[in-house]
């Protein structure tokens, strides 16, 4: 039979190795993991799963794809576009029709104007001559040409200057020049935009755009 004092000697015996194992034990087992929480990557190591879409890679490595999955050519590759260069002054024929036709068969002229000048005081009719023979009755002396506005109700004349005479070329024509005369614009009733006429003995120029 144990004494009380042996028992309680032996206990403290069996206790004391019971701690050194379970030290060991301890020492030698793997660190425990923690728990992954919501939204974080699990155990394994595995980015986590998504439930969408993949996120799209960075443009500066492949860049946008064509419809059929090929990679498309990067913009900075593309050939930039032609600008569109400064505006065309170029003004289309307004007489390159029948009128243009009529013209230089028939008066052997072309290029037709009629503009605005001295601030609106004067009209200027001109002319380029391809044909002097058919050309001579728009610079006869002996006709007097006027200019006709429908909206204005108007016909203006070519005003005799002290000194010069009438504003007009009346020099016999030659091919490849230009030619004009003036009339006199007292009060601008003629405005910039309206259509007149133009009439010299036979000859007979309709709706003419002032410019």
């Amino acid at each position: 039979m144990w004494t009380r004092n042996a028992r309680v000697g032996v206990a403290a015996l069996l206790a004391g190795a019971l701690a050194v194992m379970i030290s060991s034990a301890l020492a030698q087992s793997p660190p425990a993991q923690s728990v992954p929480g919501p939204g974080s990557a699990p155990a394994t190591g595995q980015p986590p799963a998504t439930t969408g879409s993949a996120p799209a890679e960075s443009s500066s490595k492949t860049g946008p794809t064509t419809a059929g999955g090929t990679p498309a050519k990067n913009a900075a590759t593309a050939t930039p576009a032609k600008s569109a260069g400064p505006p065309s002054r170029y003004l289309p024929n307004r007489f390159a029709g029948r009128a243009g036709v009529y013209y230089k068969a028939v008066w052997g002229i072309d290029s037709l104007s009629v503009k605005w000048a001295e601030s609106g005081e004067l009209i200027r009719f001109s002319w380029r001559v391809l044909d002097p023979q058919k050309a001579q009755a728009l610079s006869d002396k002996k006709i007097e040409p006027s200019l006709i506005s429908p909206r204005a109700g108007v016909s203006l004349v070519v005003p005799q200057m002290e000194k010069i005479g009438q504003l007009r070329q009346s020099q016999t024509p030659e091919a490849g020049k230009s030619y004009w005369m003036a009339f006199s614009n007292k009060g601008r009733l003629i405005k910039r935009g309206d259509r007149v006429d133009v009439v010299i003995g036979p000859f007979r120029a309709e709706n003419l755009v002032v410019d």
